[in-house]
């Protein structure tokens, strides 16, 4: 979602949601309008199952499972209605439902945030989710992440599917100087060497999921974090975080170019897609893109893990998981449902061509089919090394629990404002990373006070 705008409404925002207690039952109104949805009809009048979830980077996913709704419903006399909205209208469609109370049976997720944020409105799912380790295995760090409540061992949300970054980047052209993106140093000399040949690094500074998850593995990758591992304490004012916010600020000015200020989430897909963009660090769909656009060009762009810092190797994720609304009106076949679904769930991973990661150990087990072996791609093991992204991959709140306030200051885009303040000299680094956990310290105290 880009920055800025000229609206003079004010959005309903998971933001604003959380700020204003009680918010009329009229501000479902203002939210996103919603794709045409399928609606799968056997016995409309005895029972229904709504959903809504966001509009895949892999459009193919979507067929599958609007089909694999559609035939579900099909078959136990349920009218299901599927529909998609895109991911960065998420947000303030959750809002909307919540403050109203009423939408969709079963809510899908995207990004960041949800489970927790909207942990009093949701379903505890916990015997659903024990019953699926029993099936597949425990669900894996990453996966309790999405859903799990720390302080009393419940399940606001059944977790889904995982979403990796790694790096992208085109092959021929770091071969050309003799270099590979593996580090955050190699990333910004060789992009700057690149970025004069005319093929810049692109990394987002603007308001949407992607710059949220890569500028957090970058925050970590550098030994910082914003918060500590107890989950009680903003911990983001630190050396390493200025020290991280420099190198942003050196990259942008160095490998980057100003129209990373205001993209979106599908903006850096394109940019590699283009031809013209050297790196992006982003889930593979930028990759399926090419395959179906310029195959000369899918075969030069490689898969790398996330580039190596100072401290670590990590790299912020995306999640996907389902929430149940406690207000929803068929909440046992929204249960049924996920049952089902999980039971499926390998097909569901092929149909979004190893884009969607699994939560629980053993419900793909290795080799991973597509990933360890991908016929579509040269060389065909070319994204094997995403069969362990779980060992780099986390989200926010990490090396902590995932709260309420991790949540909010993920949604807030405090972390992007961070690093572009610095990047745009508005800011020295230092007051940078001042001002931002100042920011923190806010959300994070109005949420201790609710507990």
């Amino acid at each position: 979602m880009e920055s800025g705008g000229n609206n003079p409404k004010r959005p309903v925002t998971r933001r604003n949601f959380l700020k204003t207690s009680g918010l009329a039952a009229g501000a479902a109104g203002l939210a996103p309008m919603l794709s045409a949805p399928f609606v799968s009809r056997a016995l409309a009048d005895n029972k229904s199952l709504s959903i809504v979830q966001w509009s895949h980077f892999v459009p193919a996913y979507d067929t599958w499972f609007d089909k694999f709704a559609k035939d579900w419903g099909e078959k136990n006399k349920i009218a299901v209605t599927v529909d998609h909205i895109p991911v960065q209208n998420v947000p303030a469609r959750a809002a909307a439902e919540a403050s109203a109370g009423s939408g969709h049976d079963l809510f899908g997720f995207n990004g960041a945030g949800g489970a927790h944020l909207y942990r009093k409105f949701f379903v505890d799912v916990s015997d659903l989710v024990k019953e699926t380790e029993k099936k597949y295995g425990a669900v894996t760090i990453i996966g309790k992440q999405l859903g799990y409540n720390a302080d009393d061992g419940t399940w606001s949300a059944f977790p889904d599917f995982y979403i990796n970054f790694p790096g992208l980047y085109r092959k021929s052209l770091w071969d050309e100087i003799g270099m590979k993106p593996d580090t955050w140093d190699n990333l910004r000399i060789g992009g700057a060497k690149l970025k004069a040949k005319g093929n810049p690094v692109g990394i987002s500074l603007g308001h949407s999921n992607d710059p949220s998850t890569t500028w957090r593995g970058l925050l970590w990758s550098y030994g910082a974090s914003v918060q500590d591992e107890a989950g009680k304490n903003i911990v983001l004012d630190s050396k390493e975080a200025v020290e991280a916010v420099k190198y942003v600020a050196a990259l942008y000015k160095e490998a980057m170019t100003s129209d990373v200020l205001s993209w979106n989430d599908s903006s850096n897909n394109q940019y590699i897609d283009s031809g013209v963009g050297s790196y992006i660090v982003n889930p593979i769909s930028a990759y399926r893109t090419a395959q179906t656009l310029n195959k000369t060009l899918a075969d030069d762009i490689f898969v790398i893990e996330p580039p190596k810092g100072p401290a670590k190797q990590m790299m912020g994720a995306g999640s996907e998981f389902y929430g149940i609304w406690k207000f929803a009106k068929n909440k046992e076949t929204a249960i049924e449902f996920l049952k089902y679904y999980i039971d499926n769930w390998p097909e569901a991973f092929k149909a979004s061509e190893g884009y969607n990661n699994p939560c629980f150990a053993n419900l793909v087990p290795k080799p991973m089919p597509i990933l360890s072996n991908d016929p579509t791609s040269n060389p065909h093991d070319k994204l094997s090394i995403l069969q362990d992204s779980d060992k780099w991959s986390a989200i926010p709140g990490y090396p902590g629990p995932a709260t309420p306030a991790m949540d909010e200051i993920y949604y807030a885009f405090i972390i992007n404002d961070m690093m572009a303040k610095t990047a745009t000299d508005q800011l020295s680094a230092a007051d940078s990373v001042k001002w931002a956990a100042q920011q923190c310290e806010i959300i994070m105290k109005k949420w201790a006070g609710k507990a």
